[in-house]
């Protein structure tokens, strides 16, 4: 596996080790609501998924990395999703443990999922979908280049009401 690194992050293929940290961000329920489910992850789920993980981006679509800082601390993932190779583009997915957000590890993971997006998948563009009032999203991805796309209206139902939900992307070629 490729591995990519910068000042502040590197993104490494997950591993088993990670898996604790995986098992926390999948099952914090108040994420769900980003992520369209209602129940949690089983630690064996994640292990097989993890245990696969070695498959192919063309064949599942998919791609995780792990984020580590410099000292290989693990703070989160970054996933491309729904990978269209004849289109040229990929979703991005990104995730990072509460205590190591506002770091800048996000900028810093974004910053290589589109190198490795561009030069080893040869993309034309990356999007991303954010909940309208995730603001802390919409304002880092905005940093990184993403532009504002669409609005889809009442496009997500939780906590009791309807959400808006935003189309951000960024052309890389």
């Amino acid at each position: 596996m490729i591995q990519l690194q910068n000042e502040i992050v590197s993104l490494r293929a997950i591993e088993p080790e990670d898996i604790d940290l995986l098992f926390d961000l999948e099952n914090d329920v108040g994420l769900w609501k980003y992520s369209n489910r209602l129940q949690p992850y089983s630690r064996d789920l994640l292990q097989n998924y993890i245990a696969n993980a070695h498959k192919d981006i063309f064949e599942t679509r998919q791609i995780k990395f792990t984020i580590s800082r410099i000292d290989h601390t693990a703070v989160g993932f970054i996933d491309l999703f729904n990978y269209e190779p004849l289109h040229r583009r990929a979703g991005v997915g990104l995730l990072i443990r509460n205590q190591d957000q506002s770091k800048g590890y996000g900028g810093g993971a974004l910053d290589l999922i589109r190198i490795y997006a561009q030069k080893y998948l040869q993309l034309h563009q990356l999007y991303v979908n954010i909940a309208e009032e995730n603001k802390i999203s919409i304002k880092l991805f905005e940093r990184q280049g993403y532009s504002f796309a669409g609005k889809k209206k009442d496009w997500n139902f939780y906590e009791g009401e309807y959400h808006n939900e935003n189309i951000y992307q960024k052309m890389i070629e």
